[in-house]
C-alpha cells in the first residue's frame, strides 16, 4: 500500500510542469502590527482570533512550463477562521486580465496549489475555494516605498513599510521558515480596502508585510 501510493504521488508529480516565479508579495490583514502568524508560522492565533486579508503578487520573472509569466500580476482574499496552520480558509483568486489562455490556467494552477512546490500547501489549508476570475490586477511601488495593489473593483489596497532605529529603513525579519520567504519587512496599511463576496473589509492602519518572493515547483 505504501509503495503504491509512493508511485502515484510520483507520477502525479512527473505531470506537473516545472515552474518558478520570482518577484514580490505584499499581504494586508487585520491584525495589529505586526501580525503574529509570521514568526510563529501559523501556530500564533490571530490578533482578532480569525484572519481576514488581501495579498498581491508582482512577477518580475516567471515561468510554468512553457509559458512565460513575466510581468504579469495576480490578488487573493484570504478568510482564515482560526489559526493559519489549522486550514479550513476560503480563498479567491483575481488573475491579471491581461494573462493569455495558458497564462491564466497556469497561474490558478499555481496560486490554488495544484501546481506543487511553495504554494502547494494551499491545497491542504484551502477549505473552500470560491473561484478565479480575470480582474485588472496591478501592483507598484511610488518613490516613498508604498505599494499599491488593486484588483478591478473588489481590491485597494495600500502599505507602507514601517522604519527602524535608522531612519529610513524598513524593520526587516528575517532567516523565518515562513512559506513566502525568509525575510518578510513589516507594513501597515494605509488606505486599504476588500469588497467581494458579502465581505466588506477595511484594513487601514492594520498590520502589512512586503517579501521578496522565489517560489517554484513541482
Amino acid at each position: 500500500m505504501a509503495k503504491a501510493a509512493t508511485k502515484e504521488r510520483a507520477e502525479a508529480k512527473a505531470d506537473r510542469p516545472e515552474w518558478r516565479v520570482k518577484g514580490e508579495l505584499a499581504l494586508n490583514c487585520n491584525c495589529d502590527v505586526f501580525c503574529p502568524c509570521v514568526v510563529s508560522l501559523g501556530q500564533a492565533r490571530p490578533s482578532m482570533g480569525y484572519c481576514q486579508a488581501w495579498l498581491g503578487v508582482r512577477i518580475d520573472k516567471g515561468r510554468y512550463g512553457d509559458a512565460d509569466l513575466s510581468g504579469l500580476h495576480v490578488a487573493m482574499l484570504l478568510d482564515i477562521p482560526g489559526r493559519m496552520s489549522e486550514g479550513n480558509w476560503t480563498a479567491a483568486l483575481y488573475v491579471d486580465e491581461l494573462a493569455d489562455d495558458e497564462q491564466y490556467q497556469a497561474l490558478e494552477r499555481i496560486m490554488s496549489g495544484r501546481a506543487g512546490g511553495t504554494t502547494g500547501l494551499f491545497t491542504m489549508l484551502v477549505g473552500n475555494f470560491l473561484g478565479a476570475r480575470r480582474e485588472a490586477v496591478t501592483y507598484s511601488t511610488d518613490e516613498a516605498g508604498v505599494r499599491t495593489v488593486t484588483a478591478g473593483r473588489a481590491i485597494f489596497g495600500q502599505v507602507k513599510l514601517v522604519d527602524g532605529a535608522d531612519r529610513g529603513k524598513p524593520v526587516n525579519i528575517e532567516n523565518t521558515g515562513y512559506w513566502m520567504g525568509p525575510t518578510v519587512t513589516v507594513g501597515v496599511g494605509l488606505k486599504s480596502k476588500l469588497r467581494d463576496f458579502g465581505r466588506v473589509w477595511n484594513f487601514d492602519g492594520k498590520s502589512a508585510e512586503i517579501c521578496s518572493i522565489d517560489w517554484r515547483g513541482p
